[in-house]
């Protein structure tokens, strides 16, 4: 099922998934509560909305899936991301979770890599979120050679 070995393996056009998420009420709260958004929609409700910001541990676990021995030789730092919601999306709803490598490109001497996530409503085939994650790729090459 791996896709590359480390993060820094994909390629351009590298599909991530399909794979069936339900995020559940108790991670909702416990992402709430570390990142202190204690607001009523996210707490102690039977079917919180997640939070926008949630959608990037989706990234996390395509990374863990196709990725299995992690970032690479070099650094992955979190560069940017994009979130639109199409609709609410609530703890418990099942989702249908895909992925795919946008782009690869050099700017600056370092690399960053665009991945686009898409989160659907299992049940109604029905777009809930798109997600852009920015990464760059060689942080610490980059570093190495401005000095």
């Amino acid at each position: 099922m791996a896709t590359g070995r480390y993060t820094s393996d994909l390629e351009e056009g590298d599909r991530l998934g399909p794979v069936d998420v339900v995020i559940s009420p108790f991670q909702v709260r416990e992402y709430c509560h570390a990142n202190e958004m204690h607001q009523p929609c996210f707490q102690n409700v039977p079917n919180p909305i997640v939070p926008p910001t949630m959608a990037h541990l989706e990234k996390l676990r395509f990374y863990t899936i196709y990725c299995p021995d992690g970032c690479g030789p070099n650094a992955r730092v979190h560069y940017t991301f994009d979130v639109r919601w199409h609709g609410a999306l609530r703890a418990g709803t099942p989702l249908v979770v895909e992925g795919v490598v946008r782009s690869r490109y050099m700017k600056r001497g370092r690399e960053y890599m665009d991945v686009d996530i898409t989160m659907r409503d299992k049940a109604a085939d029905r777009l809930l979120v798109e997600y852009r994650d920015t990464v760059c790729l060689s942080y610490r090459e980059a570093a190495k050679d401005a000095a």
